[in-house]
């Protein structure tokens, strides 16, 4: 499809749903029907939990709320379907955290470094008070967090040289997200931060363009980044997770009722979507160990120390997001017992 094609159709879907949304659902004496759109594919673990959360709703409203879901960018991009809930005319959608940085300042704490001790540590925050504040930070912009899906931590992968400590970044170019903190983060740490498409990264891998990259067990095996790069050291430097967000035009349509239902059956998904994401990581890790890459597990203290001139950054500029990072960092939470298992663990 040309890419002329391409956005007449995408454009033709999102002037249908402008057309019958009613500000993000259709509503008869019957039935509410919310429209959600996402870009993922339906396989992906945050689909299914949509789906999940739609077969909750309707059970608990007793079919008298509904959910259609489209999938894949059919509604346009993650950008398109933030600006159609910001208008109201799409109800629910799905975006990462790093691309709610720039609509509200708070929930750039999830692209700090080593902001989370363990992924324990993580889910008391996204599932307590101080994540609840973040997901109505950006009310005012007309996008209600409802709740967060599990996106694991982003660690390092590379094609010739391990990373094991961050003198091992040196001389390295890194691809990065498009973001300030990510491209601070690596080079701090000594690497040579390289912006790249991600679309691109594989052909930039192959041909040597960048040395490594750095993502999510899931993410680093559906890549199939994983056939160019030996190393994948689980630094967890960062976790930027998946937000959930209702239109406030929606929202504030709904009955107090209906607002419960839709809320109990969004939390619930997220619980049920970290579980299938647990199994994906895992079923990952474990594929592309029998693929021959060798999997490092560092000492993280090296790292933290390396990204402290971050910290001291938005010590300065943001405040507020330093303030609020160093709440997170304070919380305290009941820690399982560390990986015993060695350095590195190829497949026998």
């Amino acid at each position: 499809m040309s890419t002329f094609s391409r956005k007449f159709t995408t454009a033709l879907a999102i002037l249908c749903v402008c057309a019958f949304a009613g500000l993000g659902c259709s509503v008869n004496e019957d039935e509410t029907v919310i429209r959600l759109g996402h870009a993922l594919s339906p396989s992906h673990p945050v689909h299914k939990a949509m789906q999940d959360m739609a077969d909750r709703l309707a059970q608990k409203s007793d079919s008298t709320m509904r959910m259609e879901i489209y999938p894949s960018e059919q509604l346009g991009s993650e950008r398109e379907l933030l600006e159609l809930l910001q208008v109201g005319s799409l109800g629910i959608t799905k975006v990462s955290s790093a691309v709610m940085e720039s609509f509200a300042a708070p929930y750039k704490v999830f692209g700090l470094p080593y902001v989370f001790r363990s992924d324990a540590h993580r889910y008391a925050v996204m599932e307590g008070e101080i994540g609840r504040r973040i997901l109505l930070s950006s009310q005012d912009v007309w996008l209600r967090g409802l709740t967060f899906y599990d996106a694991g931590s982003r660690s390092f992968y590379t094609t010739d040289e391990p990373i094991r400590t961050p003198a091992d970044l040196q001389g390295m170019k890194i691809r990065t997200m498009s973001s300030p903190v990510s491209i601070r983060m690596v080079n701090e740490m000594g690497g040579a931060a390289t912006p790249i498409s991600f679309g691109e990264l594989y052909t930039a891998l192959q041909q040597g363009v960048v040395d490594g990259a750095e993502n999510n067990p899931p993410s680093f095996h559906l890549t199939n980044h994983y056939e160019l790069c030996e190393y994948y050291s689980l630094d967890k430097h960062t976790a930027p997770q998946d937000v959930l967000l209702v239109s406030t035009h929606l929202w504030e349509r709904l009955t107090p009722q209906q607002q419960t239902w839709l809320q109990e059956a969004a939390d619930e998904s997220a619980q049920y979507q970290k579980e299938l994401w647990a199994e994906a990581t895992e079923e990952a890790l474990r594929i592309v160990k029998k693929a021959g890459v060798k999997i490092i597990r560092p000492d993280t203290k090296p790292f933290v120390k390396a990204v402290q001139p971050v910290y001291d950054h938005y010590e300065e500029q943001e405040p507020k997001v330093y303030e609020l990072a160093q709440e997170v960092r304070a919380l305290e939470v009941e820690e399982p017992e560390q990986d015993p298992s060695g350095d590195e663990t190829p497949v026998e």
